[in-house]
């Protein structure tokens, strides 16, 4: 502020700092904040061909889809975004994994040169529906466990940075039917204990650690 009988600061340096104080506001605002999302199921029947075959890359052959399901925003979608957002790694920890659509976000993500990693319980990756064949056929490697205590886990965590966690399993019956519900968030804290955990399990069940039994062994 000037004062009357106070020298009158030179132009250019009011611009200057002028500009630097705007410049300064600007970047707060623009900052990217970070994700803190969580959604909701069941998430009502929608069609996500049009987010996958743009997640597919310029050069994808186009699928037009002649389902009659809503072009929708909902949470599967959602879920969709933030997988198909991974530009280095993606980490997955499921006990049930068959939803197609993210089955193929996954297997999409591996082809885009993504490293992707899954662990999975023994039980049920076996089952009629799962995608878990699917995913090591395209070249995704896949651990699961061998004892008798149920791999319950279910999370994934993306390019090391964002954790998505919560009840769901990825099975279409929990994505339409269950009430369910997924966190999504960036934070440092969080992922990193999350990410010890996979990396533990991962190497607990490296088939080079594995150990047999048999049926009357206890």
């Amino acid at each position: 502020m000037w004062l009357p009988g106070a020298p009158r600061p030179p132009l250019l340096a009011v611009a200057v700092a002028a500009a630097g104080l705007a410049l300064a506001v600007a970047a707060r605002r623009w900052r990217r904040r970070p994700v803190r999302e969580v959604l909701f199921f069941p998430s009502p029947p929608s069609c996500t061909e049009a987010l996958l075959a743009e997640a597919a890359g310029p050069g994808a052959a186009a699928r037009p889809c002649p389902c009659p399901l809503p072009r929708t925003d909902c949470s599967l979608s959602r879920l969709l975004r933030r997988l198909l957002s991974a530009r280095r790694s993606l980490d997955i920890c499921l006990f049930a994994f068959s939803c197609p659509q993210l089955g193929r976000a996954v297997r999409l993500l591996h082809r885009r040169g993504v490293r992707v990693r899954v662990v999975t319980d023994a039980r049920y990756m076996g089952l009629r529906g799962s995608q878990i064949g699917l995913l090591r056929r395209a070249g995704i490697p896949v651990r699961h466990d061998e004892g008798r205590g149920y791999m319950h886990h279910k999370f994934a965590i993306v390019d090391r940075r964002m954790l998505i966690t919560g009840s769901l399993n990825w099975t279409t019956q929990a994505i339409q039917t269950n009430r369910e519900n997924v966190l999504v968030a960036e934070d440092a804290e969080y992922v990193r204990l999350y990410l010890e955990e996979f990396e533990r399990i991962w190497e607990q069940y490296n088939p080079a650690n594995c150990r047999f039994y048999s049926k009357d062994s206890d």
